[in-house]
């Protein structure tokens, strides 16, 4: 994919088979990130978007999950042990059963087209499985450290923020990154909200559109790709050792 990207469509059309480019060119790249009104694809702004909604995604869907897991794996309630149950149940049903059901609740709600309203569907979509990934890793912290903040006269919110969430860094990092990804690549939802609205597009949108296009090189193709691809690997290879980390914490309660 890289070095399709970085071939000269010249060469590509010589030699389709041939895997390593003569002489490589980043015109595509240009061609990809430049506006529309520049004669580009528009992708740097639909970056702009997709960053903007995932990290929305992230701190919503932490927000949520911190106390949600918690609760799970410190108090004590009726119900209890089948919370973690009906919370992955709802990955049963097929993203497009709810699709249109939320479209229509967000045309009512004057929220289609806007990336908060995608957002906020990010956050419900991923918040089942990070409450059970922070579950897991709140249930492995000592009740004794908490003890000890209580006895400090920490009530248990500032328990929470001051002694649990330092240590439940590493799986934080792993829930967190877990939402982005899922925010980043989704397709279905995205199209259905922002298909009318090109300025709020997403990356995901603007690789489909470069895909149906009939003018559109492939090396275009493979560098809108590319541009896709990068941010995700960045962010996985930055935060290697948390992630790792958070996965496996609390994997013998899991």
């Amino acid at each position: 994919m890289l070095l399709l990207s970085v071939k000269p469509v010249e060469q590509l059309l010589a030699d389709p088979g041939g895997l390593w480019p003569r002489e490589a060119t980043w015109s595509t790249y240009r061609d990809v990130l430049l506006p529309a009104s520049s004669g580009g694809q528009g992708f740097l702004r639909m970056l702009g978007n997709s960053a903007l909604v995932s990290l929305a995604a992230v701190a919503l869907a932490l927000l949520a999950a911190v106390p949600g897991a918690y609760a799970v794996a410190r108090l004590r309630f009726f119900g209890r042990r089948r919370v973690g149950v009906l919370f992955l149940a709802l990955y049963l049903f097929p993203a497009t059963l709810l699709a249109v059901p939320l479209f229509v609740i967000f045309a009512r709600l004057g929220l289609q087209g806007s990336l908060g309203g995608l957002a906020v569907v990010y956050v419900a979509q991923t918040v089942p499985v990070s409450v059970h990934m922070l579950r897991n890793y709140f249930a492995t912290v000592p009740r004794g450290v908490e003890e000890a903040a209580a006895l400090d006269g920490c009530s248990r919110p500032q328990t929470v923020c001051r002694v649990v969430l330092p240590l439940a860094a590493p799986s934080l990092a792993a829930t967190g990154l877990y939402v982005f990804v899922i925010a980043w690549n989704e397709f279905l939802f995205a199209l259905l909200f922002l298909v009318a609205e090109p300025g709020k597009w997403t990356v995901s949108l603007g690789l489909q559109q470069l895909a149906g296009g009939v003018e559109v090189p492939k090396t275009v193709l493979m560098a809108g790709s590319v541009v896709l691809t990068v941010p995700v690997v960045v962010l996985f290879l930055a935060a290697e050792r948390l992630l790792a980390e958070g996965l496996t914490s609390g994997a013998d309660r899991g």
